[in-house]
This record gives C-alpha cells, structure tokens and sequence, in this order.
C-alpha cells in the first residue's frame, strides 16, 4: 500500500521558518522523482521543488528560489523541504508527490500558515 504522509505545517510569523517532512512506504523512493507542491485557496495547485534521485539535482520556481530547499534521505524513504524567510503569500497546503514514468502518487497535505 502506497503511503505518503506529510507533517511540519504549522502558523508562523512572516520571516520566520519550517521544515515540512513527507514520509513514503509502499514504493521504491529512491527511484522516484519527489516534490512538493502547494495550493492556496482559490488558485491552482503549483509545483515548489523538486529532486531527482539519480542525479540529485533539485529545481525551484522563483517565487521560492533561495528560500526553500528540497532534500530526501533515500535509507529512511524521506523527503524534506525547509522553508526560510516565510511570506503570508506562502500560505497554502502542501502536498508531497512522487512520481515516476508510471505511477504517480499524493499526500493528503499540511497546512501552512504564514500570519502576524
């Protein structure tokens, strides 16, 4: 059974910083392109980072570039994404996907709230 399970949102302060974790089971992580995404009220989903396990590249939109990065732990089947310098624009629910040239898999997301 495939499972992703993200955890880390939480209300913060503009400025201020988090650290979502997303962890998988049910799949093979490490052959999996990871990402997170977000989704604010109202608008479409969007894609915040991404990486690649076999070239270990990550990429970001550049709304987000250089405050947030992505990381994985391929041996406990994690993905990270801390996130820095936190804006109220960067309120949404994240969500964790993981996909490859078949299957193509969601968290059920945590919320962030960026608010004074």
């Amino acid at each position: 059974q495939v499972q992703l399970v993200e955890s880390g949102g939480d209300l913060v302060q503009p400025g201020g910083s988090l650290r979502l974790s997303c962890a998988a089971s049910g799949f093979t992580f490490s052959r999996y392109v990871m990402s997170w995404h977000r989704q604010a009220p109202g608008k479409e989903r969007e894609l915040v980072a991404t990486s690649t396990s076999a070239l270990g590249t990550t990429n970001y939109p550049d709304s987000v570039k250089g405050r947030f990065t992505i990381s994985r732990d391929n041996a406990k089947n994690t993905v990270y994404l801390q996130m820095n310098s936190l804006k109220p624009e960067d309120t949404a629910v994240y969500y964790c996907n993981a996909r490859n040239y078949y299957n193509n898999y969601w968290g059920q997301g945590t919320q962030v709230t960026v608010s004074s």
